[in-house]
């Protein structure tokens, strides 16, 4: 199944769910765990009908979503078919399954309050270093390229933080390699750089905001506030 892109995500208007790194991403606020569990069961349901199932997590007085189809079709801009792990049509039509069942719990989304992890390191030899980062990471070789077309490491199980590797000059200076990627709602993108700031942190880069802005620490540690604005429905 063909992946979406961001403005057919945008425009499926999806109210509870929010496009964060390569899925959608959910949270219902709802006060008891068995009616968590049981809310959970009829989206279990939903998913057998469907063919199609989410990632879940409960916690305490919260249930969270993810969405995402392993076998994406991604073609590239000479038309080779990669698949990929990323959001298509099915995933479309669960979450608004989901949002359908949520309403019949009392669950009510909190859109505003998902987000996702990713680490990130800058390397002029991805494809030497990533086994090494594989069997430290999931102990698998088979998570370096798993769902990408590049070397990324992603674990199945999602265990761990995605790690994709960004390019650097083979004779560059020792420095910082390492960064975080903080994935956020659009809408509480600017409250949580504002956070950063107000902390002792500084904007060392917004040229590409809202998409990527670059906090940088005091020691001059850099993470970045990631926004995927094409997803966003427009105003």
């Amino acid at each position: 199944m063909d992946m979406l892109r961001g403005a057919q995500i945008a425009a499926a208007d999806l109210t509870d769910w929010r496009k964060l790194a390569q899925g959608l991403h959910a949270r219902y606020l709802i006060d008891d765990f068995g009616a968590a569990a049981r809310f959970v069961a009829a989206v279990g349901e939903a998913g057998d009908a469907l063919g199609h199932h989410p990632r879940v997590s409960i916690g305490n007085g919260y249930v969270d979503f993810k969405l995402a189809t392993d076998d994406a079709v991604y073609r590239d801009d000479e038309g080779t078919e990669h698949l990929v792990e990323w959001v298509t049509q099915q995933d479309v039509d669960l979450a608004r399954r989901i949002t359908e069942i949520a309403a019949g719990h009392q669950a009510d989304a909190d859109p505003a309050s998902v987000s996702v992890i990713e680490l990130g390191l800058d390397t002029a030899r991805s494809a030497t270093i990533a086994p090494v980062w594989a069997a430290l990471l999931t102990g698998s070789a088979e998570a370096q390229g798993r769902g990408t077309p590049g070397d990324e490491i992603r674990d199945a199980t999602g265990r761990v933080p995605n790690l994709w590797f960004g390019d650097a000059d083979e004779h560059a200076a020792p420095g910082q390699r390492f960064h975080i990627e903080v994935y956020v709602a659009p809408e509480v993108a600017e409250q949580r750089i504002a956070a950063a700031v107000a902390a002792g942190g500084a904007i060392v880069d917004d040229s590409e905001a809202p998409a990527l802005t670059v906090i940088a620490d005091q020691d001059g540690n850099k993470g970045i506030v990631c926004v995927d604005a094409s997803a966003a429905k427009k105003e």
